[in-house]
């Protein structure tokens, strides 16, 4: 009888199997017979199925035993997101398969066995007997993954579970109970790494006419000339039917205020600048990058809700839309290394032996002055950044439509978060700043005073914080978290008895 405890047993195990697909992935695999690859994609197929089947059985106890709260993380979906890494899409695909296997262990039993179904007729199971009575649901599972392992390919699963879907419908196929039919639609909206929107889901056959029935009304062609395909006339509808929404003011309030839509705009292409500069337009190349940046980052981690909008969509936007400046401070690194050398001339000045002493004369005080003045001005391009220039132009080349009065950032103790305060706080975090990592959108956030009011926090850009609900109410008010905001703007946790630390990602180093 082994005395290997469990524990150790799925640490082995685990070993094994990474260095066993490990050396699949370093093979040679065009020095592979066809047969032998053949194979390897076989095997690795039936692999898929049994990983899915252990991980959706390990992350169903998992979150069953709440561990992820251990992180200060609230679902399991947040926890394999930041500890993971992976995607949202992923950790969503994870948690679904942990609720499957509850739902239909037949099925998971299925797949563990690796050569009955795979992860993707395993899915497609789940999601036809999902539409049965509860009561017929295990009963289906049953005959369909008997029907599967005899061979019977997809098509003929998927007629099978229809039968058995039409002759557990009632009478009525409309039905009494208000609550049911929910699992038949769903829409998402994702951002791309280029800022688009990708739209996916399922409607039900009257959204389904109902949209079909505006995009037709507003897709239709301009005439001759009009050479865009029917699906590009599709998303112009779309674009069309959600501006006249927004602007008929027919929906409701979010927070108090009327609903908006918010759109990004670099100010490289806000502005209109001479082409005949190559300063101009090194500076612009520049600045369109770091947007591209920050518009791919948004993509990825989830950011404010506003459009990230360049070119011309940025031009005919910006025509009749409100414009509301903001100015960023930036810290610039490149600044430092002239910084510090100022500094260290200037000590060399106070520490030089006078002579007998006497006075140092009149040419060493200049020096000293024009070093005080070199420093003051390094230290000003180290905290103002490339956002310098942007400050500059709104306050002295802008007209009055951009060149507007700023609004203070700082305003010491205050029982309210002034509007000014909370964009300036929104547009810099974008989405949650937990130390641990968090994706929730600013319109999901709260600001966060780092220092209590109570204890006299200041209502400022840099003594606030954006969190969500969760962490701001939960992890730190309930459980007694504490949560800093680095120089850096990094962010730092901890747990009441300090046993935990978490500490947010540091900025990029610099190239070189």
């Amino acid at each position: 009888m082994s005395t290997v405890t469990a524990p150790a047993s799925a640490a082995q195990a685990l070993e094994m199997v990474r260095a066993g697909l490990g050396f699949l992935a370093k093979a040679d695999a065009t020095a592979m017979a066809a047969e032998v690859q053949a194979q390897c994609l076989l095997a690795l197929e039936q692999a898929d199925a049994i990983g899915t089947a252990a991980r959706a059985s390990i992350l169903g106890a998992f979150t069953a035993g709440r561990g992820y709260a251990a992180d200060a993380d609230y679902s399991p979906r947040a926890w394999l997101i930041h500890k993971t890494r992976v995607t949202r899409g992923a950790a969503a695909g994870h948690t679904a398969w942990a609720r499957r296997a509850q739902a239909h262990p037949r099925v998971a039993a299925a797949l563990a066995e690796g050569h009955v179904v795979s992860e993707s007729f395993a899915r497609e199971i789940c999601r036809w007997t999902d539409k049965l009575p509860e009561a017929c649901r295990d009963t289906a599972d049953a005959i369909l993954v008997g029907a599967a392992r005899s061979g019977m390919d997809l098509p003929g699963l998927a007629g099978l579970a229809a039968e058995m879907i039409a002759r557990s419908l009632p009478g009525d196929p409309g039905g009494d109970d208000p609550d049911e039919g929910f699992e038949d639609r769903s829409v998402r909206v994702e951002t791309t790494f280029e800022g688009a929107g990708v739209i996916s889901g399922e409607l039900t056959p009257e959204c389904a006419a109902v949209v079909t029935a505006v995009l037709d009304a507003l897709s239709a062609p301009a005439g001759a000339e009009d050479t865009r395909s029917h699906a590009q006339r599709y998303h112009d509808g779309l674009q069309e039917a959600m501006r006249r929404l927004l602007a008929a003011g027919l929906l409701p309030e979010r927070a108090g205020q009327p609903v908006k839509a918010w759109a990004h705009v670099s100010l490289a292409d806000l502005l209109v600048l001479d082409a005949d500069s190559a300063l101009q337009e090194q500076w612009t190349a520049r600045v369109r990058a770091q947007w591209a940046a920050h518009r791919a980052a948004a993509s990825a981690a989830g950011g404010d809700g506003a459009a990230w909008l360049d070119g011309d969509a940025a031009r005919a936007v910006t025509c009749d839309a409100s414009l509301t400046p903001v100015v960023t401070g930036e810290v610039n690194p490149a600044a430092l290394d002239d910084l510090v050398r100022l500094c260290v001339e200037l000590a060399r000045i106070d520490d030089a032996p006078d002579s007998g002493g006497t006075d140092p004369g009149p040419s060493a005080a200049r020096s000293r002055e024009a070093l005080e003045q070199a420093v003051i001005g390094k230290a000003v391009d180290l905290l103002s950044g490339p956002g310098g220039l942007a400050s500059f132009l709104r306050r002295r080349q802008l007209g009055a439509r951009l060149g507007g009065p700023s609004l203070p950032l700082d305003v010491g103790y205050a029982d309210t978060v002034p509007a000014g305060i909370r964009n300036a706080v929104i547009l810099r975090d974008r989405h949650c700043q937990w130390a641990g990592g968090c994706h929730q959108p600013a319109a999901a956030c709260q600001v966060h005073h780092v220092k209590p009011k109570s204890r006299g926090g200041k209502t400022s850009v840099r003594d606030c914080v954006l969190l969500c609900f969760y962490h701001h109410e939960v992890v730190i008010h309930r459980w007694g978290w504490t949560l800093v905001l680095n120089p850096d703007g990094t962010t730092t946790a901890w747990n009441p008895d300090k046993t935990k630390v978490l500490h947010s990602h540091s900025p990029p180093a610099r190239a070189g």
